[in-house]
């Protein structure tokens, strides 16, 4: 690593761009970054940038016309910070196409054996969360005059998927299983195509690696029958976005790739974009292909340690007048966010514009109104009497809405289409609740239009709902009576009537939807012309008694038939998972925040939620971090948000691994911490608007035991969550006191000088918040133990020559869960066993008793699964054999594994190492 430090300072310009300032900002002060949650914080603060800014000539003023910068910087102008570390990448931002692609050769022309490694960082290992996203990697592949050869990509759930083509116009898909890369960091993938293995068939492996130098292990293997052949296109071959394919633009780091003829065979393409000088464009690889850098990508060694906003700019000069300075004090996006306390509307209001209707009255109107607002920009209101405005507060989707009484009315005017577009359909929508059918037929709601049928109305009673409409003349043309059921009563219901003109005929249906269920329709047909929808209305002169309390709102006309706009907004998409809810939201929101996620299982939802209420977009979205238990934060690399979910803390890998005993890895002072800032032992999870679970540790060190009698006393929690379902909240409650009952020393901070050990820069540049990171050969005062902790976040500062990075930590056990099937997480513990004697410090026979739920396996009958770990008094074991089929057993072990032997007394805990928690 080269000194000084290569640290970069931009700002961006309104109508020029990222302005590089480095040479303005000040070496007098250091440059201080704050990110994540602070030491055992529950939630994330906003990011937090300081530098000084030299301001003798007002270029940093906004209101000096001198500078050049006047009216083109001020509240809220973005600022990033970068620091460039000692290796290159090819760098593709998000929501760039950028790549770097080599023209066809006849060397790359392959028809037989493919092998193909690639090795990056990408934001994340998996796409986004819908079933169509993915993250493009490598391929020879246009669709374009059928020119595919092959391609490979990251699909939404973490898998590999490799396509190849055999003619060019037809294609094979593969997939992989999950890729077990650590979050966010860097990691190598290979595919390997043998198109004829000699036994009448061809295989596809996939394999991973640390790196594209190896070792790689297999992930997964696929054999087909019959041989196979691949394309030779006249495709460029290309790495990183892929031009024929608009998968979501993730952003990603590209270290290095290679494309062999035949597996492990000749190297025909291998860009190292390792070996690059930051900033080139145009290369030659070893393989002597050209590659060229374009569509948003570069080359740069450049770390992105911040981006942010800057709120003010503070103009301060000493006495002389000579020194003239600008303190910066950026922050995150979270800090804007938070100052916005306007809540969003409801599901419904929100939805339902979107598709476009021609009138929609959502009637949320407050106690007091006497007409119902327009949901469209300039619509015309509707018109009320009589109604009780606020008094129904009990549909999901909704706000509170109206009651209706003897007496009541309603008129509201449908503007009308396009005149360029004909009428030939319609769709009317409302949302209504009854508790009790009415005896007598009782009017809904009403429609006036200009077709054949110029009113429409809408009945019910008991056992019977009736369309009917009535030409001009007052004549009854539609009269279709349907039998319906008790569940169109006493709780939300939404009634659909729509209508096609079909040839010379108009076909309607009328369908009922119970809200956060289903329901059923009924269709006719008459002849004439559809015409328009007008108005609508309530009955055809007032409300009569069988209506009286009845809720309705959310009334709506659109121009196309059987529009799906109130589906699942009806019942404020409950049930959807929490990665699902942040996903729509910042999709509904995009002008104001995005939000990119990591999944760390693909094959377990998120939590599942309750319904949206209307809260404040941060609210809500902490709402649904908070259900699942992940974590939100914000980006570091652009202006936006990052959600964790909780199964990407599961038995992590490990981000940044660190030695104590290098002397240079870890900076002083290392300090744990035994005090009771996150104890939670007696915790109560309430589900919102539901039940609740309990769960209380009795026994134990932490237990709500008087420290007298060997636990620490009452430290108690209440939490409600918006989750769909009450049993959920017993288990929630279980894995919340879980958490707060991990008894282990924190070490709240660890440092690192990178200045002092450079060549940890590039991976704990890339150590990001709610990361895995090891201590290992601490020193002798300290248990012995690898140090295993979680970073939730971090202080770093920067100055021309040293670099300082302390990270705020937790420990990383309570977090390593149970995996059925898997090698090492897939060994459970007995639940209680202890030394049935006093064993020697040399001892390599011991013998124990079971008093838990379940012995150990003895290695008589399960000799595949030894050896494994215990942990006795501090000691860690290795047990290579049990005898013993009872809950009396002999373990012989080898001793000392983590560096401690001692002599242990009878009843003395004998516990699985690492034993792992069942998920939640």
């Amino acid at each position: 690593m080269v000194f000084p430090l290569d640290r970069r300072t931009w700002i961006y310009v309104v109508g020029v761009g990222w302005t590089d300032i480095t040479s303005d900002v000040y070496e007098r002060e250091p440059i201080t970054i704050t990110r994540g949650r602070g030491d055992e914080g529950v939630r994330v603060e906003p990011s937090r940038c300081s530098l000084v800014l030299n301001n003798r000539l007002g270029t940093y003023s906004p209101r000096n016309p001198r500078s050049p910068y006047a009216g083109k910087i001020g509240r809220n102008t973005p600022i990033r910070v970068t620091v460039g570390g000692p290796t290159s990448w090819l760098d593709i931002p998000p929501g760039t196409t950028g790549r770097a692609s080599t023209p066809d050769h006849a060397s790359l022309d392959i028809t037989g054996d493919l092998d193909v490694r690639i090795d990056l960082s990408p934001e994340t290992w998996a796409g986004g969360p819908w079933e169509t996203d993915a993250i493009e990697l490598i391929g020879k592949y246009r669709l374009t005059s059928n020119q595919r050869s092959w391609r490979m990509v990251l699909v939404n759930n973490g898998k590999l998927e490799f396509v190849h083509s055999t003619t060019g116009s037809d294609t094979h898909f593969w997939q992989s299983e999950p890729v077990p890369h650590v979050a966010g960091h860097r990691g190598a993938v290979r595919v390997t195509l043998d198109v004829n293995n000699g036994a009448g068939g061809h295989t596809l492996t996939f394999y991973t690696a640390p790196s594209i130098a190896g070792p790689w292990t297999v992930l997964s293997s696929e054999t087909r029958s019959g041989t196979t052949s691949l394309y030779a296109s006249t495709s460029p071959l290309e790495v990183g976005d892929l031009s024929a394919l608009a998968f979501e633009a993730i952003g990603r780091r590209i270290h290095a790739a290679e494309v062999r003829n035949g597996i492990g065979g000749t190297v025909v393409a291998a860009p190292d974009f390792t070996a690059r000088t930051p900033g080139s464009t145009s290369f030659a690889d070893t393989a002597g292909r050209t590659w060229t850098v374009s569509s948003g990508a570069s080359i740069t060694n450049q770390h992105v340690r911040f981006v942010g906003e800057v709120a003010s700019w503070p103009t301060r000069w000493d006495v002389s007048g000579q020194d003239v300075y600008t303190t910066i004090e950026a922050a995150g996006v979270l800090r804007r966010l938070g100052q916005g306390r306007k809540a969003l509307a409801s599901t419904l209001r929100r939805r339902i514009p979107a598709y476009s209707p021609l009138a929609y009255w959502p009637m949320e109107d407050d106690d007091g109104a006497t007409t119902a607002a327009s949901g469209l920009p300039g619509g015309s209101p509707l018109y009320t009497l009589g109604l009780e405005f606020g008094a129904e507060d009990s549909l999901p989707g909704s706000s509170a809405l109206p009651t209706v009484s003897t007496g009541s009315r309603l008129n509201g005017a449908v503007r009308a289409p396009s005149p360029d577009v004909p009428s030939t359909e319609w769709h009317l929508e409302f949302v209504y609740r009854l508790d009790t059918a009415p005896a007598s037929k009782t009017c809904i709601l009403g429609a006036w239009g200009t077709g054949s049928v110029r009113r429409w109305y809408l009945y019910l009673q008991s056992g019977i709902a009736t369309v009917e409409g009535y030409d001009v003349e007052g004549n009854l043309l539609v009269n279709r009576a349907v039998g319906i059921g008790g569940d169109l009563f006493g709780q939300w219901v939404r009634w659909q009537l729509y209508a096609q003109q079909v040839g010379g005929n108009v076909e309607y249906t009328t369908r009922w939807v119970v809200v956060g269920s289903s329901g059923g329709s009924s269709a006719g047909t008459y002849p004439g012309t559809i015409g328009l929808i007008t108005d609508v209305v309530g009955p055809p002169d007032a409300y009569a008694a069988g209506a009286d309390g009845m809720g309705i709102g959310h009334i709506a006309v659109f121009d196309t038939a059987d529009t799906t706009a109130y589906n699942s907004a009806d019942h404020g998409f409950s049930g959807e998972t929490a990665l699902s809810r942040l996903a729509r939201l910042t999709t509904e929101e995009s002008g104001t925040v995005t939000v990119r996620w990591i999944d760390g299982d693909s094959y377990l939802d998120s939590e599942r939620m309750g319904p949206q209420r209307p809260e404040t977009l941060l609210d809500l979205l902490d709402e649904a971090a908070a259900a699942d238990g992940g974590l939100l934060y914000e980006d570091r690399t652009r202006l936006g948000l990052v959600y964790r979910d909780r199964t990407s803390f599961y038995n992590q890998r490990v981000a940044l691994a660190l030695d104590y005993a290098s002397g240079r890895e870890v900076a002083p002072p290392l300090e744990p911490t035994e005090d009771d800032q996150r104890i939670r032992n007696d915790v109560t999870v309430k589900r919102r608007g539901g039940s609740w679970g309990r769960a209380v540790l009795e026994s134990g060190p932490l237990s709500t035991l008087p420290p007298e009698e060997g636990g620490v006393g009452l430290y108690d929690e209440e939490i409600e969550l918006n989750i769909t379902e009450d049993a959920r909240a017993q288990r929630l409650a279980e894995w919340r006191l879980h958490l707060g009952t991990w008894d282990e020393a924190r070490y709240p901070t660890v440092r690192v000088a990178l200045h002092a050990a450079p060549h940890l820069i590039d991976q704990a540049a890339t150590l990001d918040v709610g990361d895995r990171l090891t201590i290992s050969n601490p020193p002798p005062w300290l248990p012995p133990d690898l140090i295993d902790l979680l970073a939730y976040g971090y202080t770093e500062t920067i100055t021309r020559y040293t670099w300082h990075l302390e990270m705020n930590c937790a420990p990383a056990g309570p977090w390593k869960v149970g995996v059925v099937a898997d090698a090492e997480a897939g060994r459970a513990d007995t639940g209680g066993c202890q030394l049935t004697g006093t064993i020697t410090a040399s001892a390599t026979s011991v013998a124990v008793t079971t008093t838990g739920n379940r012995r150990w396996i003895d290695s008589a009958t399960y000799p595949g699964d030894f050896p494994f770990l215990v942990r006795v008094g501090g000691e860690v074991m290795q047990v290579t054999a049990v005898a013993g089929t009872t809950s009396a057993q002999t373990l012989t072990v080898v001793r000392g594994v983590n560096g401690l032997t001692k002599v242990h007394a009878a009843g003395t805990a004998v516990v699985l190492d690492r034993a792992l928690r069942p998920i939640p």
